[in-house]
Parts: C-alpha cells; structure tokens; sequence
C-alpha cells in the first residue's frame, strides 16, 4: 500500500501524522515519535474533532500546533460517570488491574469504553470518563502522509494496514 504525497487533507483521505500530546503543564501524554506515524481516516471520527478540523487542507509536511479544548476533545468529565461495582460483575477468569480498559454495554445497549480507577477488596471503581475527558490537549503534529481511501477503509471508517485488514 503506497503513500501518496500529495493533495490536501480532506474527508476520505488517510492521513498519516505524528505527533505529540501534552497537557497545560506540558506533561507529555502520548507521541508518535519514535514510531510508525499514526493513520487516520478525515471525516470518520477516528481522532478528536478539534485535531481534526485543524488539520482540514493542510498539505505533506505542514506542521501545526493546536489546542484543544475539552468539549472538542474527550469531553467535559462526568461526575456520574463514576461508578462502584463488585468484583462479582467482572468474568472470574478476568484478572483486574486498576487502569485497565475495558467495553461495557450501557442501559441503552450501546458499547461504552469503562477504565478501572481503583479496586478495594470486592469493590472495583469504574470510570466511563476517559482519562482524558476535561483535558485541554495540546498537539504538536506533522502531516507525513495523505492518500485516498480505499473503498473497504471508506467502508469500515478506518484505515487498513499494510496487507489487508487489521482490526
């Protein structure tokens, strides 16, 4: 699978960044540096909109800092969001840690990611916030690639890696 280098970013490009993620203190969060660039599909909601729109038309080897507010992030956080359940409610066989991610069905029957906050004794707290929701992100992020999309990544609203479908 060949990386075009040219165009701008728009819906149904991949996109290819890296980039690096800090807090207002300037805690690195997360970065792709070091690594494979990263792999997006614009317009699918593969990255958080505020990014996103930031990135719209820009060209192979723009960089751009951009921050990003909670609600174009990962959300404001939600007190009610925390939750404690017994041990009994996990699988047995699942051996628990605190920061564990995990998909839990909500009441409506939608998958909803849940992170393990703390565990004491049978009682497990859970936090269907992300541990970033209420974070103003700052991004620092280089476009390293731009191509069109094949039909089964516009289809599946992601990228596929190189040789086929990886999920």
């Amino acid at each position: 699978m060949s990386k075009t280098q040219s165009g701008t970013v728009a819906d149904g490009q991949v996109v290819s960044i890296h980039y690096t993620l800090t807090d207002d203190e300037g805690e690195e969060l997360d970065s792709s540096r070091g690594h494979e660039p990263l792999a997006y599909l614009h317009g699918a909601g593969n990255i958080v909109s505020g990014l996103e729109s930031a990135l719209a038309g820009k060209r192979v080897g723009d960089r751009v800092k951009v921050v990003v507010d909670p609600e174009d992030g990962y959300g404001e956080e939600d007190e009610d969001g925390v939750q404690i359940a017994s041990r009994s409610d996990f699988p047995d066989e699942a051996p628990l840690e605190v920061g564990m991610h995990f998909i839990a069905e909500n009441e409506k029957g939608e998958e909803v990611p849940v992170w393990i906050t703390s565990i004491d004794g049978d009682e497990v707290t859970v936090d269907f916030n992300h541990p970033l929701a209420g974070v103003t992100l700052h991004f620092d992020v280089e476009v390293t690639g731009i191509r069109a999309a094949t039909k089964d990544e516009l289809d599946h609203g992601h990228p596929h890696g190189p040789g086929g479908h990886h999920h």
